[in-house]
């Protein structure tokens, strides 16, 4: 018999060294990274995005709100079909305890903004918006839908009537129907939130205020004292907020157990 037929026989309590991945494989891992890397940069522009495990979904509404109708290219838009079932996903998740929203939209499609404000105010979790640079028109409701609002000093909020766009038939049911388009988003506002109903139609078709149409802009502090709003704040209030409400949440489902 030769000597090649024994078998090895490795020692007890001794394990071989793992075989190293071949050098072809860890070539593909560091080009990899680097094609993260510049993507980051292109999308992003910085090299490396922060992570981090929370109980809190940030969700951004942002640019114009995207309807039915599909908007040009060049224009930044939120679509609604991307944000309703984000929110579904939201509401299921165990792991996810509050919403926090983050605004900065000239408004938009006026269907479309009400069903993703009328999903916010329905969920069970706890929710605080920021307004920031702007939440005008549509981005009004939205804002009120969150269980708590801020808004920033600098930030501010068109208040005006709903527009159509498009051919319009001449008829007294065209204007019946504007009208109740225009009464549900009244509602929904005086409803989720301070302002008076009053208040809020004076704000609505005031004049002279908006070059060559009607409505209201309203700076941070007014949108606050007129009821609209909260409170002023940015991120650290609208964060610690969140947290405060997630744990009045947590604790008063202890006491129904």
């Amino acid at each position: 018999m030769l000597e090649n037929d024994n078998p090895t026989i490795e020692p007890p309590g001794i394990n071989p060294e793992p075989p190293k991945p071949p050098i072809e494989h860890t070539k593909k891992t560091v080009t990899a990274r680097k094609a993260d890397t510049v993507d980051n940069i292109q999308e992003l522009g910085t090299t490396e995005v922060p992570t981090a495990k929370t109980n809190i979904h940030v969700m951004t509404i942002i640019g114009q709100v995207e309807g039915h109708m599909i908007l040009p290219p060049q224009n930044k838009t939120t679509k609604y079909e991307h944000i309703m079932p984000q929110l579904v996903a939201i509401e299921q998740n165990p792991d996810i305890e509050g919403l926090l929203l983050l605004l900065n939209t000239v408004g938009g499609d006026v269907e479309a903004g009400l069903a993703i404000a009328e999903m916010i105010a329905s969920m069970s979790k706890p929710s605080v918006s920021i307004v920031l640079g702007g939440g005008h028109s549509i981005g009004v409701p939205i804002a009120v839908s969150a269980t708590y609002s801020y808004i920033v000093e600098s930030a501010t909020m068109t208040i005006h009537p709903i527009r159509l766009t498009g051919l319009v038939i001449g008829a007294p049911s065209s204007f019946d129907y504007l009208e109740k388009m225009q009464d549900r988003v009244n509602k929904f506002v005086v409803d989720h939130s301070s302002v008076s109903e009053r208040k809020w139609k004076e704000l609505l078709f005031k004049t002279g205020e908006l070059s060559r149409d009607i409505g209201t802009s309203v700076i941070g502090r007014d949108a606050v004292s007129y009821g609209i709003i909260n409170e002023i704040g940015g991120l650290s209030h609208a964060q610690t907020k969140l947290n405060q409400l997630i744990k009045i949440q947590k604790e008063t489902k202890g006491l129904k157990q």
